[in-house]
């Protein structure tokens, strides 16, 4: 992996690395900060933030502030990309599919099968990459994310619980098999098999899996997707049937954007740091 830009800050350096990567096919680029405990070669806590739709690793690095919590805690911060990219890679015109739009799964419909495998990208190539370069412990690994983020980190931790020990959302996509945006790309990367898509729908996998810690949920009230798109009632739903403690957080007058995640990612980081001790 080869390392393109290194800069110090809250005394840690913040770095962006490429790597060809075996899942997707394609060259794939994550941030990373990385603490000065890191830096002195001590194992870290390490906390995975998955981007929503049209983003890339850059959104939160440059707009939430992770670095200095990540400090505070001694903690990692990896921020991947949200899906393959490339002149080869399949696209759409419209925003909530194709590229910076991967929906963290693996498609089983061309023409994405051949690129839009994210979920081994995050589960498998990138963890493993990680473990071999940089001092990150493999027994406290969490995740968060915003929107489609949000969909990839509670999906992707209830299916993995050995792997991340710790989840958290802002504004997530809970219900995708019934919602426009899930409905959209579900259609396009895993066709019309309902059982397919229950695997990348956080409601029908916390019923079925459940999580053995709890999950922490922030939602901004004022946000324009939060009718139609998000539907956290939905999770709080699917969490109270399967027994599962979820802290849902209801945010009077904060919308969708990094104003928002910015105003509360130093909550979660310190609430996945309690969890990761």
């Amino acid at each position: 992996m080869e390392m393109i830009s290194s800069v110090k800050c809250f005394g840690g350096e913040q770095r962006v690395y490429r790597h060809a990567s075996t899942s997707t096919g394609t060259d794939m680029e994550f941030a990373v900060f990385l603490p000065r405990e890191a830096l002195d070669g001590f194992v870290c806590p390490t906390l995975f933030y998955l981007s929503g739709l049209t983003c890339t690793w850059e959104n939160v690095m440059t707009k939430g502030f992770p670095q200095m919590h990540a400090a505070e805690h001694g903690m990692i911060f990896v921020a991947p990309d949200t899906s393959p990219r490339g002149e080869d890679v399949a696209n759409d015109e419209g925003y909530e599919l194709g590229q910076g739009a991967g929906f963290y799964l693996n498609a089983t419909q061309q023409p994405w099968a051949q690129h839009y495998r994210m979920e081994d990208y995050i589960t498998k190539e990138l963890p493993a990459l990680l473990l071999e370069s940089l001092p990150v412990d493999e027994d406290a690994i969490g995740i968060t994310g915003h929107s489609m983020g949000g969909h990839g980190a509670l999906t992707l931790a209830i299916k993995n619980p050995n792997l991340f020990h710790s989840v958290s959302a802002f504004a997530p996509i809970v219900n995708p098999m019934d919602c426009p945006w899930g409905e959209k790309a579900f259609a396009a990367y895993l066709g019309e098999d309902e059982g397919q898509r229950a695997l990348y729908d956080a409601c029908a996998l916390i019923k079925e899996h459940g999580w053995e810690g709890d999950i922490l949920v922030d939602q901004g009230m004022a946000d324009s997707f939060l009718e139609e798109q998000l539907k956290p009632w939905a999770f709080e739903a699917a969490c109270r049937e399967a027994e599962v403690d979820l802290t849902l957080r209801l945010q009077g007058g904060y919308d969708h954007s990094y104003y928002f995640i910015s105003t509360f990612l130093a909550d979660h980081m310190a609430w996945h740091a309690a969890r990761l001790d």
